[in-house]
């Protein structure tokens, strides 16, 4: 299945939706520390539901611990600054899916370390800053996982 990746998430309850999201699609969760709360938080907690502990989920000190433990993947970046639509791009089973914290999104080193043609971004209105971030990562890991066919789901 595909790495989803939260680069230093501030809001637990995102973090929550997402864990459950997860435990659904059959993606590998990753978060990146810095984090804005504790992974026992009660608002993380009740936005995953039941769910957390179908999650598969680790925990990186930082950007290069996460890069260290997932040589050879093919990176993508979800940002409001990326070249190209993310339903535009071929996925393949294994790739890590990179977001951007919810106030901050990539700090400029990770984002200039990711080549301009891997930055990918959803078509938006004119004149909006951003989407949520748990639908963010739902849009982006449902478009990669139907182009696999759905594959281990029902």
């Amino acid at each position: 299945m595909f790495n989803i990746v939260l680069f230093e998430p501030k809001i637990p309850q995102n973090t929550g939706n997402i864990m459950r999201l997860v435990a659904n699609n059959g993606c590998h969760l990753h978060l990146i520390e810095p984090l804005a709360f504790n992974l026992e938080e009660k608002s993380l907690r009740r936005s995953g539901l039941d769910y957390q502990d179908l999650a598969n989920v680790t925990v990186h000190k930082n950007y290069a611990t996460f890069l260290a433990a997932i040589p050879n993947r093919k990176l993508w970046a979800i940002t409001t600054k990326g070249t190209q639509r993310y339903d535009k791009v071929e996925y393949q089973q294994g790739d890590v899916l990179l977001f951007g914290s919810e106030t901050a999104g990539l700090s400029t080193d990770v984002q200039q370390s990711i080549p301009a043609k891997q930055q990918l971004r959803i078509p938006m209105q004119p004149n909006n800053r951003s989407m949520n971030l748990s639908n963010t990562v739902a849009l982006v890991s449902y478009e990669a996982w139907r182009q696999q066919n759905f594959t281990g789901g029902e």
